[in-house]
């Protein structure tokens, strides 16, 4: 069975769409920043403060090359992994659903989380800003399909996805 495997910016709801989405498919979920945390027995944060970003895209990759071999997986992907070719070769061996939702929302769902490395000691709104006009292409030319995720019910977003992969 192909896997699912969700892109968008941090706060676009990948991790609880895809939690619903493998329960509703009856596939396994994983998400791919909690398996480097555990892998690695800290947190993305702490990753981040001891290799900086570019130890932690060695680490994704690698966990993204293991993740991408296995089958019947909905996996949701960190919110900078397509920022490497390497990661964008991997994930085009799944369905790419890419959640689209606005800097607004990225705000609200990420201002309380403190496993947020960067957006530690930056005006929030002008990095989500910035990683959006870096990334915002990359994200649409890799998708399969877009969804707006936004503030709709994750339910709808499942239904959408769904629906789509059965054309």
């Amino acid at each position: 069975m192909q896997n699912i495997i969700l892109i968008g910016p941090m706060g676009s709801g990948k991790t609880t769409v895809g939690k619903q989405l493998a329960k509703r498919l009856r596939m396994d979920f994983v998400d791919s920043d909690h398996m480097i945390e555990e892998r690695c027995g800290v947190s993305i944060s702490t990753i981040f403060d001891i290799e900086g970003e570019d130890g932690f895209r060695k680490r994704e990759t690698k966990m993204l090359s293991e993740l991408c071999e296995r089958s019947g997986v909905v996996l949701a992907t960190g919110g900078g992994a397509i920022v490497t070719e390497e990661n964008r070769i991997l994930l085009r061996k799944g369905f790419v659903v890419y959640l689209n939702t606005s800097i607004e929302t990225q705000l609200a769902r990420t201002q309380k989380n403190q496993n947020r490395p960067l957006l530690e000691n930056v005006d929030a709104e002008t990095k989500l800003n910035q990683l959006m006009q870096e990334r915002g292409k990359l994200y649409e030319q890799e998708a399969d399909l877009i969804v707006v995720s936004g503030d709709r019910v994750v339910s709808k977003v499942v239904d959408e996805i769904m629906a789509a992969m059965e054309k």
